[in-house]
């Protein structure tokens, strides 16, 4: 291969680029902003497939994030590469304030209050072993987790499918512009000889 690393990383190594970018996260947030800049398809295919990915980030479903966005992405018609560059919103920077904001939204909807989650409330059953408890234990956390996810979801989907349109409608204008550029570039030089 061209581009192939001499000496293969372990799975060390792997996990640690994951987790922390080796040079620097500006440049990660550059290729990952190019990446999606440069999926092929329709900017609002694109767009909409990048919101359904980010809808599905602010879900407490982890583990399904990425089924979840494709299921949206295919009903809406977005763009499926796109859907799952977008559940990169939910990462484990923002998660604790996904978690935070979608408990709280969901509390004062159901209960007219923003309340608090109380850990030590749910310390003693948790602390046992989550596989030997049922869902019965984890419910009065997940369901304002669920009902909160979907404004904020909503508001984080359709914020980021404007960025993601006016971002890839200009990239891709402005690629074709260059590309009409260097096609007319010989043909003036021909003219002119």
């Amino acid at each position: 291969m061209l581009f192939q690393r001499r000496q293969k990383p372990n799975q060390l190594q792997r996990l640690r680029v994951a987790v922390w970018p080796r040079h620097s996260w500006s440049r990660s947030l550059r290729y990952f902003s190019k990446r999606i800049l440069r999926l092929t398809g329709s900017p609002h295919a694109i767009a909409l497939g990048f919101a359904a990915g980010a809808f599905a980030s602010i879900t407490p479903l982890i583990g399904f994030h990425f089924i979840l966005s494709f299921i949206i992405a295919f009903i809406i018609g977005g763009n499926m590469l796109a859907a799952a560059l977008g559940t990169a919103v939910g990462n484990p920077f923002t998660f604790p304030f996904i978690w935070t904001s979608t408990y709280k939204l969901g509390t004062l909807i159901l209960h007219g209050e923003a309340r608090h989650f109380r850990s030590n409330a749910l310390k003693g059953e948790l602390g046992e072993t989550l596989f030997e408890k049922s869902l019965d234990t984890l419910w009065p956390v997940l369901k304002p987790m669920f009902v909160g996810s979907i404004p904020i979801g909503i508001a984080v989907g359709v914020l980021s499918y404007f960025i993601v349109y006016y971002s890839v409608h200009a990239y891709q204008r402005g690629r074709r512009q260059r590309l009409a550029a260097r096609r007319s570039l010989p043909q003036r030089m021909t003219s002119a000889e």
